[in-house]
């Protein structure tokens, strides 16, 4: 299971990603950009975040996932689509041309923090 190691990663990132002036605050939400080609199952990362985060600065912290489609542009006709079956070639001109636009991320988008002192939130951009 690597989602194992990737949750091991985000919790250090997220961690290392908190500005020096608000170490103190807690934590409320890492955000996960993920790709639908990045061979993540959403559900198992956020059980290993659970765990690997428990005894860590983010305990509690909650990992949001935002799954991002695959799609796909055509290197002949400039055609831009979102893929849902495999494709060797573009629905439009039938070129085999085609280059990935999206769908493989693996991205910390942003942290949400809270404020100790005044219970505000703020958010920090990994």
């Amino acid at each position: 299971m690597h989602e194992m190691g990737i949750a091991m990663q985000v919790v250090e990132i997220a961690t290392a990603s908190i500005p020096e002036h608000l170490k103190n605050s807690r934590v409320q939400g890492v955000y996960l950009k993920i790709g639908k080609l990045s061979s993540v199952v959403p559900d198992s990362l956020r059980f290993c975040f659970d765990i690997v985060s428990k005894d860590s600065a983010i305990a509690g912290a909650t990992l949001y996932i935002e799954e991002i489609p695959v799609t796909a542009r055509c290197k002949s006709c400039d055609n831009h689509w979102t893929i849902t079956w495999p494709a060797f070639s573009c629905p439009r001109c039938g070129s085999g041309t085609i280059e990935l636009i999206s769908g493989q991320e693996l991205d910390i988008s942003s942290i949400e923090l809270e404020d100790d002192l005044s219970g505000e939130q703020e958010s920090a951009n990994a």
